[in-house]
């Protein structure tokens, strides 16, 4: 009975940060300038924090931006989010969104963004016309506007793809196993 209540409790918060995690805006263009806006600060903050990264974006065949909300109910973990993913051999956009399901031992909330990189085309075609990406995580984070910190990893079981996390806000001490799906955004595109 407890893991029951524990479960309903979890999926209502994964409900409830589903809904906040999607682009603000009152129209089509806003919603699109908001993903934008998001993108452009997540790598401004990226190349600060690790000026490496610009060269590895500058030479690689596409990468991706999202933002998303995380949380970790004890052995349990959900996260949804938005981003864009720029395919730079062929100079197109493309909106997408995510879901992410995991377990493993945690307990937080927090706000991050992420950035891949891609080196090789196959993998970014199949990353944006099947989404899906299997990895694994582990975080400590507790961050509020410019105060804290977040120490952690996120891997890829694919090797052509680089991934940088970024925490914005939150508390989280977790370590995931995680399927994610990523789709494109069929109102964006």
């Amino acid at each position: 009975m407890r893991v029951t209540k524990k479960a309903v409790l979890f999926l209502v918060v994964g409900l409830f940060l589903f809904g906040c995690s999607v682009p603000k805006g009152d129209s089509l263009q806003a919603k699109r300038d908001y993903v934008y806006q998001m993108k452009s600060e997540t790598l401004a903050r990226l190349y600060q924090e690790k000026p490496i990264s610009k060269n590895k974006i500058e030479s690689a065949v596409g990468y991706a931006v999202f933002s998303s909300v995380n949380t970790n109910l004890l052995l349990l973990s959900g996260a949804s989010g938005y981003g864009v993913c720029e395919d730079k051999r062929a100079g197109r956009t493309i909106y997408m969104k995510m879901f992410q399901l995991g377990v493993g031992p945690g307990l937080g909330l927090k706000d991050y963004r992420a950035v891949f990189i891609f080196y090789d085309p196959l993998v970014l075609n199949k990353f944006i016309d099947e989404g899906w990406e299997f990895g694994g995580q582990a975080d400590a984070a507790a961050k509020s506007e410019e105060k804290g910190g977040a120490v952690g990893a996120q891997g890829s079981f694919e090797q052509s793809i680089e991934i940088y996390t970024l925490t914005e806000a939150g508390v989280a001490l977790q370590a995931t196993i995680a399927g994610t799906k990523y789709w494109k955004d069929d109102e964006l595109n």
